[in-house]
């Protein structure tokens, strides 16, 4: 594997793969040093042209806990706010000697058209409206933990489905993992074509949510959103979101889940973001593993045993 640019790319056994890689990784994260020398000498690039908190330090733990020397790259303070243009920075990373470029960019696409000006590995950290493959590999780390697997379970991603790439890709992974996906939102809110989509579609929450494994909810993009998408944001809570009178409708045993960051009060109810199915703060504490599997994957000597790691 070269690059991870889409979760469309990989097989159920190449998620299997990535998602067992992790397991050990997370071992390694329980260690007095969680650190192992399997990419030193090697040089990652955080390439981040929009902002980002928790992929962001995610990328750049997972990268030294690996033992890469990491540099992040600041478009703010970079030739790009000067008009440079995408491919003559890339070109310019790429001609300083590195291994990968973890990149996040506004442009769908945008790690596409990277991996071919460069000869370093490329990361999708997230494009546009289409793709954030390391955040459905973290989700499925998340729900297989806690429910030993995806084949048969249900899961309804719930919210401002047409602008989220995280919807995409999880759409791709959990389905490929033995998922059946359920999608609810406004129709305002989903994309006008669902052809190849491997999913079923209910516009009423409550009969969704009524026998669900896991209740996915999705940020309502306001940045993205055009305007008229929803009436207010307290009708659409009223709707669709995960109030504290809804919650009761979940079976016991469901799971909450959010990519973050939330805006509580409209997609999630404050006291249900702290409610213990609520598993956002286990989602964050993945992405670390994960990201190591991924890094690992793509520029690692083989594989890697953590019994045998120092």
């Amino acid at each position: 594997m070269k690059h991870l640019l889409s979760i469309n790319e990989l097989s159920r056994g190449d998620l299997e793969e990535l998602l067992e890689l992790a397991r050990g990784f997370a071992e390694v994260q329980e260690r007095d040093i969680p650190k192992v020398p399997a990419l030193r000498g090697k040089t990652v690039v955080l390439a981040f042209f929009e902002d980002s908190t928790r992929t962001r330090t995610s990328f750049d733990l997972a990268a030294r806990r690996l033992s890469a020397d990491v540099v992040n790259f600041s478009v703010s303070s970079s030739s790009a706010a000067k008009g440079e243009s995408l491919r003559d920075t890339v070109e310019t990373i790429d001609a300083m000697g590195v291994d990968a470029v973890v990149v996040r960019h506004g442009s769908s696409g945008a790690p596409h058209r990277i991996a071919a000006w460069t000869d370093a590995s490329v990361v999708n950290a997230g494009d546009g409206w289409h793709q954030h493959p390391t955040q459905a590999l973290l989700d499925c780390y998340t729900i297989t933990e806690r429910l030993g697997g995806l084949d048969g379970r249900k899961i309804a991603i719930c919210g401002d489905i047409q602008h989220s790439r995280v919807a995409r890709s999880n759409v791709e992974a959990f389905t490929a993992l033995g998922g059946e996906v359920i999608l609810v939102g406004p129709r305002t809110m989903l994309p006008p074509s669902l052809e190849g989509w491997p999913v079923k579609v209910e516009p009423d929450i409550d009969a969704a949510l009524a026998d669900v494994d896991v209740a996915y909810f999705l940020r309502i993009q306001q940045e993205r959103l055009a305007a008229g998408a929803f009436p207010t944001v307290r009708e659409y809570r009223a709707r669709y979101g995960l109030t504290v009178d809804r919650l009761d409708r979940l079976r016991p045993d469901a799971l909450i889940m959010h990519p973050g960051p939330m805006n509580r009060g409209v997609e999630i109810d404050p006291e249900v973001a702290d409610d213990p199915r609520c598993l956002v703060l286990d989602q964050v504490s993945a992405g670390v593993p994960v990201r190591m599997a991924v890094l690992y994957r793509l520029l690692g000597p083989g594989r890697f045993d953590p019994d045998q790691a120092p």
